[in-house]
């Protein structure tokens, strides 16, 4: 436990050097193993790991200014949990997207049930349209027992947390600040609420201020933690469409509620439909567009069917594009009657989506 802590405090350090993002971060990791090492390491050293000059330059003038053990002590403190990318708790579904946050600071806790999660996003000044049709879908999603992904905004966002909440859901909330502070400040009680049923999640560290540009990368981790995004109402040029855009790159469902064609607030989700996202009246929509049956049964069988190497192996084969079963079974080497087992299983438990047609695909 002492040797995990130790690696961490290293993690955090160089965390906080300008330069050095999350794709940087662990390529220092994998490189040295040991990124006690990398702290140390002279600028040869480091630029063999692959950094360019101007990084190493960042580290070497960033070293004497940072104390990796009391930034260690810092995030103990506040009773924050760190995980890092390599970190067997990292939510799988949010490392798989490309420059996933190199650490994850987390208060609150996530749970295996939040692998079902689906983003709700939209703009911060709704109609009383969209509070109405925010509260009626989160309801009936969280009585499925999906877990809410949203950005801890005013308007929408805000709105979802609440609904799930209120229907004694889960929710997790993505700052664009320091896990230490709250944005906007009016809903301290919110995440404090969101802390006891869910958790709040950012990978900025200790004391970040919510500036305007930490929000798009925000977007990104709420789409990558979440099988699909829906995004209720949202303006030609709403924030909430990067987060459709952050899915769409990820491979993840989009959805949109349509509204009036004389609604501002909905001519973003009228365009997203018209470019491919699926139109939501109803929760029924989002659950069969993602092939999700009630998440209690599919985490039950999970435990009681745990995957094995045969399952891996397909599963390794399949995407977010479709495949015909018989590509699959050209692929994996098995019989038609294997596979098919195989995908039946892998399906109930909530890990595959038969589209029609005997076309297969990975949940996300």
């Amino acid at each position: 436990m002492e040797a995990a802590r130790t690696d961490l405090a290293y993690w955090l350090a160089l965390h906080r050097i300008p330069g050095v993002g999350p794709v940087k971060l662990r390529r220092l990791a994998e490189h040295f193993g040991d990124l006690s090492l990398a702290w140390r390491a002279s600028p040869s050293a480091l630029a063999a790991a692959g950094l360019d000059p101007r990084a190493v330059e960042a580290v070497l003038a960033h070293r004497p200014r940072l104390e990796p053990a009391a930034l260690c002590e810092a995030v103990a403190a506040l009773g924050v949990q760190v995980l890092t990318c390599l970190d067997p708790q990292y939510p799988e579904r949010l490392r798989a997207v490309p420059g996933a946050p190199a650490l994850l600071f987390i208060k609150g806790a996530l749970q295996p049930a939040d692998d079902w999660a689906l983003a709700v996003v939209g703009t911060r000044h709704p109609t009383a349209y969209g509070r109405q049709v925010t509260q009626r879908l989160v309801t009936a999603l969280v009585g499925h027992g999906l877990t809410i992904v949203s950005g801890l905004a005013r308007g929408i966002d805000a709105e979802a947390h609440q609904a799930a909440l209120q229907a004694g859901g889960r929710t997790l909330a993505v700052l664009g600040c320091g896990i230490d502070q709250v944005y906007p400040p009016e809903h301290r009680r919110l995440a404090a609420r969101i802390v006891e049923h869910g958790a709040l999640l950012s990978e900025l560290p200790l004391g970040a201020s919510p500036e305007a540009g930490n929000f798009p990368a925000r977007n990104r981790i709420i789409s990558g933690l979440s099988r699909g995004v829906l995004v209720v109402e949202a303006g030609e040029r709403s924030g909430a469409l990067i987060s459709a855009t952050c899915a769409a790159e990820q491979g993840r469902e989009v959805f949109a509620v349509p509204g009036s064609i004389f609604s501002p607030k909905s001519q973003g989700t009228h365009r997203l439909i018209q470019q491919g996202a699926t139109l939501v009246q109803s929760a029924q929509d989002i659950l069969e567009a993602l092939n999700m049956g009630p998440v209690g049964e599919q985490l039950a069988l999970r435990a009681l069917l745990p995957p094995d190497e045969a399952e891996g192996r397909l599963l390794a084969l399949l995407g977010v594009e479709p495949l015909h079963i018989d590509e699959i079974v050209r692929a994996s080497g098995r019989s038609a009657a294997e596979v098919g087992a195989l995908l039946t299983t892998l399906e109930l438990k909530g890990l595959v989506r038969h589209l029609g047609g005997q076309h297969y695909a990975r949940t996300g």
